[in-house]
């Protein structure tokens, strides 16, 4: 069996969106002959911790993990704060306004530390893996970023090692929705830009998820760009169909993931309070469960709306808790940034809603790679950011067929099915098996 060298900050038992990928990818590729042998911090600052992704790691699977400095420790000092920052600078209610000390540490971590805050693991960890490959040799080397640190770190590893390199982007680098926020003066921009440029270039194939963000990495300097979209793995749902409730007196709305304030969707709290104005029964029936972070503004805007009462707020769930309360709902809500990366978002969550087989509303731009996949898949409809007629008239019409029991979409399997996991790492071998010998 080869081997491939995969550098990634998330791993089990760290949880959230940027575990899922790799950790299924890592699963699934000694059936196509690749044995993963994973690099990842020893203490990361985790988002979450789930402990039940442990059972995803394959028995094949080498695990090395080396301690990481963070600037973290710090940034807690100086703001009083117990936890660091949150993905995409999330804000709970709690928090107030941010304040001059805030405003001043994300200065410094968008100047200071580039490309991110783990970028003062990339030398020791070059060094170690430089030492440990001339021992245990492998065959290819794959990086996943966000955070590029972990680029930076394969980077320069392929340049000195000769080894093959597939750097695979779960974001964009420059390009996504919270660049602006970091505060960055021109000559930290620069740096951003040259490095990546620098990866996008060096790297023998570049990964990603989307069309959109595809054609963007190639504008930005890549040579090889291949899409692979995120997945559902299969074996997840195995049992899952039980937790239908056939005789819910609820109309369950749910959403699960971060809610950015980018990622707020006015015009569907503004819909929902027209309906349960106007729709006899309907106040009475709607629940909205928010499965995830939430920024303290989108619970305003449910708050302004008057759906206070009919809107929960669920922290975060391990993976099975959160796929339940997926299988669990009558419509499934994606939202999508309001950026200007827009129509390339199309986020791990929508591949398991359409496993799921529920109705997907999606908010976002009717020209973008998500609103593609739910026509292709024929597993919901998307609606403008402003579009608050549509979605009223979606829900009014969804809600009636839920009174009436009846189904609201018929998915395309033989669509879906081709986002599995198992597929996708087969695909992702295949490009293993064809990266040329490197002749730096």
């Amino acid at each position: 069996m080869k081997r491939v060298l995969l550098i990634t900050y998330y791993w089990p038992p760290s949880g959230g969106s940027g575990v899922q990928r790799w950790l299924k990818y890592a699963r699934y590729l000694p059936a196509s002959g690749w044995q993963p042998v994973i690099y990842t911090p020893l203490n990361p600052e985790a988002p979450a911790t789930d402990e039940s992704l442990l059972s995803d790691v394959p028995p094949e699977a080498e695990i090395l993990k080396r301690p990481i400095t963070e600037p973290y420790q710090w940034y807690k000092k100086v703001t009083g704060r117990k936890e660091s920052v949150n993905v995409g600078f999330i804000r709970s209610e709690r928090d107030g306004p941010e304040s001059r000390a805030e405003l001043f540490s994300r200065w410094v971590r968008g100047n200071f530390f580039i490309p991110d805050a783990r970028c003062l693991w990339i030398r020791p960890s070059v060094r170690y893996l430089r030492s440990y490959l001339s021992q245990n040799p492998a065959d290819a080397i794959i990086s996943t970023g966000p955070p590029h640190s972990m680029h930076r770190i394969a980077q320069k590893l392929a340049h000195k090692t000769g080894l093959p390199w597939l750097a695979d982007f779960r974001d964009p680098w420059t390009g996504i929705d919270f660049y602006d926020d970091l505060l960055l003066t021109p000559p930290a921009d620069h740096l951003h830009h040259r490095m990546e440029r620098a990866v996008l270039s060096k790297a023998d194939v570049v990964t990603t998820v989307s069309p959109h963000i595809s054609r963007e990495l190639y504008r930005k300097g890549a040579r090889r760009v291949e899409v692979i979209p995120n997945g559902y793995d299969p074996a997840d749902f195995s049992g899952l169909e039980d937790s239908r409730k056939p005789d819910s007196n609820t109309f369950t709305l749910l959403h699960s993931g971060s809610l950015v304030p980018s990622r707020n969707p006015h015009s569907l709290w503004a819909a929902l309070s027209r309906l349960c104005d106007t729709l006899p029964g309907f106040r009475e029936s709607l629940r909205i469960r928010l499965v995830g972070s939430v920024d303290g503004s989108v619970r305003q805007s449910v708050e302004k709306a008057g759906l206070s009462r009919q809107c929960e707020v669920v922290p975060y769930l391990p993976h099975q808790e959160a796929l339940r309360e997926v299988f669990s709902s009558d419509v499934l809500l994606l939202l999508i940034n309001q950026t200007a990366n827009a129509e390339g978002f199309l986020s791990g969550k929508v591949f398991e809603y359409l496993a799921a087989g529920r109705p997907v509303l999606c908010i976002g731009p009717k020209k973008g790679d998500a609103a593609a996949l739910l026509r292709e898949t024929e597993a919901g409809l998307t609606h403008d950011f402003d579009d608050q007629d549509g979605i009223f008239i979606t829900l009014k019409e969804w809600f009636a067929a839920w009174q009436k029991q009846q189904p609201v979409t018929t998915p395309n399997l033989e669509a879906v099915q081709k986002y599995s996991r198992p597929f996708q790492a087969a695909q992702v071998a295949a490009l293993l098996d064809r990266l040329p010998a490197r002749n730096d």
